[in-house]
């Protein structure tokens, strides 16, 4: 099954973009676990560090996330300081696949990867990634024919009364005017609230993104759940907008 498949390995050693900082209180749970959303939030800043420390900031400045792969491994606890490492793990010429490891000083392990779209400043759509930005791409992959294969496909369960409202707030926009993306996961942290035993052991969480949501909309999410996991739609009128789901993981 897709969802299962391991991410790719790292590179060698001094390849790709890393940096570090502190884990910060605002990020994490009551238990002091470094969140979700945290976590995307750290995903997202390291990414505009990396396009900031390189050519691409000029050559390709926009880029969008069409799904996120979170690998819980061993969780950030706060006090701690976090060290990231980002590096490209796939892509084609409008795409890649962008791993980032999280690794702590005292012993956390999180590996995630975003599908990211190149996206045009001037159209708004899906463009061609500059002759410069493959090649400082490629110096972390020899995967060239990197194709969109969702994780989380079919369509919702019906609906059976018990959806909740996701409520936007001004604070979850971000300059494009469409909820940022680590507001999701507070809908999926909440959830998680009656499922602790999905974050007692190792865990994966996914989200894909099949359309923006925007201000003022109104967003509800549906859930189900099993004794291995969780999912849930992201809902405007009846159309899904985005889904996820948490399940255990046994490949690490």
């Amino acid at each position: 099954m897709v969802f299962d498949q391991p991410l790719a390995v790292p590179p060698a050693d001094g390849l790709g973009f890393a940096t570090s900082w502190p884990v910060r209180t605002g990020d994490v749970a009551p238990d002091n676990r470094l969140r979700l959303d945290g976590i995307t939030r750290y995903l997202q800043d390291i990414g505009s560090d990396n396009l900031d420390a390189s050519e691409l900031a000029d050559l390709d400045p926009l880029w969008i996330v069409r799904r996120t792969v979170i690998d819980v491994v061993r969780p950030a606890l706060w006090p701690d300081r976090i060290h990231l490492r980002r590096w490209c793990s796939g892509l084609s010429t409008r795409w890649s696949a962008m791993r980032v490891q999280l690794t702590s000083e005292k012993g956390a392990l999180i590996e995630t990867e975003g599908f990211w779209i190149n996206i045009s400043p001037d159209t708004g759509m899906p463009t061609r990634i500059s002759d410069k930005g493959i090649a400082l791409l490629s110096r972390t992959t020899d995967e060239h024919r990197l194709k969109w294969r969702p994780w989380l496909g079919g369509p919702p369960p019906e609906d059976d009364g018990t959806d909740a409202r996701f409520h936007l707030r001004s604070t979850d926009l971000d300059p494009m005017g469409h909820v940022n993306n680590a507001a999701y996961w507070h809908a999926v942290e909440d959830h998680l609230v009656a499922r602790p035993d999905l974050l007692a052991g190792p865990h994966r969480a996914v989200l894909e993104y099949n359309a923006p949501i925007t201000g003022g909309e109104d967003v509800h999410v549906r859930a189900t759940q099993d004794a291995e996991s969780m999912s849930l739609w992201f809902l405007v009128g009846g159309e899904v907008r985005a889904v996820a789901r948490v399940s255990g993981i046994d490949h690490y």
